[in-house]
């Protein structure tokens, strides 16, 4: 059995991997291979991925020839179900996914079912799927998520009794996965995801064991399944196998060359003109950065608009903008969010994002394809700050329209909802959550904003008042 995980619309090292699956294929003969992907396959912030609607993904795995895959995040909680419905309805592989259903109906749509069983030379395997349960993204798409650990509780005990050996098709993350391997009995294998672990040396937990690939298909995993002919039990061993020294394979590349053209006569539709450059720079407040903190405040009705600067890659110059244009300067499938935050958090937010430690932080994951988190830009409040204080005694002043900060007072900011994870400025990690905002990205509001010639005006007004900067 090959599986991978979290590819993230990784086209080149999919070329890779189609250059192993095949060669295993001629090995082994196709009545002894299964290929499985745990989700995550496709990632929005690819060009490719976007101006395709995910085609380029699905015809890779249809190339690849994929036995069974299951949702991720990146497929669940960045895509409508008419785009899901779009990508995998009609396909030649099952959608295999037990915890999630369609809100109202208690059932999975008809292009997904809960679990199945597979026969490989004279075994029975039963693959089950799971995925994290994100019920407040999941809930505004339309989808009720159960719990997982209850919904294997469910199903492995009746596939237990129809296949030789069970397995789960996790996007869950490691920990979930142990916690599975340990309360839920009859799993033989757990083919891990969603936390980009890479196991070389699979676990053991009780008679489970536990592999996962990495992340961007760097490592395809590899788990042999056997069947002792005397007691009948099943044993299980697993191993990753590194991608980078193989080569890419023609078809495979040539497939991406051609949904890469298609992609590109989409992302070059014009849809903003601007008559003077719009700057960014993630150390400091620039007017494009307050027009997505602008953007944000609009949508979700918010007395504050709170960006990070290094959500934007670069800025924009005058003349035409595309589609294009805003998907490479903004990748990320970030949504907005509405939060309630006290006074003192958001002035402890704001001492944060004149820090180097906070403006120059590098992380990945959590909806962020940026590089760095950058500053704070800014949107119905003014700061007056002096840059020759100590840390977390610069702030001098706030104004939240017009009048003083009130550190006691709740405040309704729109935001984005990475820094509802813990991510980013600490400040921002308290606030109180009332909404997510779903399918937008925060992209698309970008995108809109640019169209109002009164907001983009007001965005070149400073937020920030900063004195005895260096």
């Amino acid at each position: 059995m090959i599986h991978t995980n979290d590819l993230h619309s990784h086209l080149e090292e999919a070329a890779q991997i189609a250059t192993f699956v095949k060669q295993m294929r001629r090995e082994l003969g196709p009545e002894r291979l299964l290929l499985i992907d745990c989700g995550d396959f496709l990632d929005r912030a690819r060009p490719e991925t976007e101006g395709t609607g995910g085609a380029v993904n699905r015809a890779l795995l249809e190339l690849l020839r994929y036995d069974a895959v299951t949702l991720g995040n990146n497929e669940g909680i960045t895509c409508t179900r008419e785009h899901l419905e779009g990508m995998y309805a009609r396909a030649p592989f099952p959608v295999v996914c037990a915890n999630l259903n369609w809100t109202g109906s208690g059932s999975p749509p008809p292009w997904m079912i809960p679990a199945l069983i597979v026969e490989k030379k004279g075994i029975k395997i039963g693959l089950l799927g799971l995925t994290a349960a994100f019920n407040d993204y999941y809930r505004l798409l339309g989808w009720e998520a159960q719990d997982p650990i209850e919904a294997a509780a469910r199903w492995v005990p009746e596939l237990r009794r129809q296949a030789d050996a069970v397995v789960v098709l996790s996007h869950l993350g490691l920990w979930m996965d142990e916690r599975l391997a340990a309360e839920v009995e009859g799993i033989d294998a757990i083919l891990g995801a969603h936390t980009h672990h890479l196991l070389e040396t699979p676990l053991t937990i009780g008679r489970t064991t536990v592999c996962a690939a990495g992340k961007f298909g760097r490592y395809v995993g590899v788990v042999d399944i056997r069947k002792d002919g005397l007691n009948g039990r099943i044993r299980v061993e697993g191993r990753c196998v590194p991608t980078g020294d193989i080569p890419a394979d023609a078809e495979a590349k040539a497939l991406i060359r051609k949904y890469g053209a298609d992609a590109r006569s989409v992302m070059n539709r014009v849809i903003a003109e601007l008559d003077s450059p719009l700057p960014s720079d993630p150390s400091r407040e620039t007017p494009l950065g307050t027009l997505l903190a602008a953007a944000l405040r609009k949508t979700t009705g918010a007395e504050i608009g709170l960006t990070n600067a290094g959500q934007l890659l670069r800025g924009l110059k005058a003349g035409s903008v595309t589609k294009g244009d805003i998907h490479s300067i903004c990748p990320s499938p970030i949504n907005p969010c509405l939060i309630m935050l006290k006074g003192a958090l958001l002035r402890q937010a704001l001492e944060e994002s004149l820090l180097p430690d906070f403006i120059d932080l590098q992380f990945q994951g959590f909806g962020f394809r940026g590089k760095v988190l950058g500053t704070l830009c800014l949107d119905g409040v003014e700061v007056y700050a002096d840059d020759t204080k100590p840390p977390y005694e610069r702030v001098q002043q706030v104004l939240v329209g017009g009048e003083p900060l009130d550190d006691e007072r709740e405040y309704a900011v729109g935001t984005l909802d990475m820094f509802t994870f813990g991510i980013g400025y600490k400040g921002l990690s308290e606030g109180r959550v009332l909404r997510y905002f779903l399918p937008e990205f925060i992209r698309d509001i970008l995108a809109d904003a640019l169209n109002d010639p009164e907001a983009v005006a007001d965005a070149r007004r400073p937020r920030w008042h900063r004195s005895g900067r260096r």
